[in-house]
């Protein structure tokens, strides 16, 4: 079983994965532990995407890195079994249908792809995981919230607004039809 999180910045996939993984004894393989490695097998160029965020324009630099992070998602599922993953949230908010698509088929045989969003009003969503992330990363984290890339990928969407991580990961299990002492 692969159970993967979804969802925009600070919504809680990370700390949720971990709760996920101890409640289900699967290891936890988080997609950003392996990024730097899968972007460098297709020459992913540091220094131009240092240059690109220097000078200001953090859109150059996200749109730089997008079929890098859609190469590791496809490695990512290639290499894992039995585990619970979290996707950092870009990768699966692909705006290139071509990107899009490769992403989808790479997910598509995966029954367990569940999107995290605190609440099913976009506005709200938005508001809620404003206050979490930086300044500078608020338009990008509400693209990343808007955008119908995520709901088209998963399987499911749990909401996390008023909930602990527990309470989250208790959702989870319920919705993937797991029953845990």
């Amino acid at each position: 079983m692969i159970v993967i999180l979804l969802g925009p910045m600070k919504v809680g996939k990370s700390t949720v994965a971990r709760l996920l993984a101890v409640r289900l004894g699967l290891p936890r393989h988080p997609l950003d532990k392996n990024r730097w490695k899968y972007y460098r097998e297709i020459g992913f160029d540091e220094e131009r995407a240092r240059s690109l965020a220097d000078s200001g324009s953090i859109e150059a630099a996200m749109n730089y890195c997008k079929p890098f992070e859609v190469h590791a998602v496809e490695r990512h599922l290639a290499e894992i079994q039995n585990c619970v993953v979290d996707f950092g949230a870009g990768y699966s908010v692909q705006d290139d249908p071509i990107l899009h698509e490769r992403v989808r088929r790479a997910l598509a045989p995966h029954p367990h792809v569940l999107l995290l969003l605190p609440s099913a009003d976009v506005n709200q969503s938005v508001d809620c995981l404003n206050g979490r992330v930086e300044e500078n990363l608020r338009a990008l984290n509400e693209h990343y919230i808007r955008s119908p890339a995520n709901e088209s990928l998963a399987k499911a969407v749990v909401y996390t607004l008023a909930k602990t991580p527990e309470e989250t990961c208790a959702d989870i299990l319920q919705t993937l039809r797991i029953n845990l002492p």
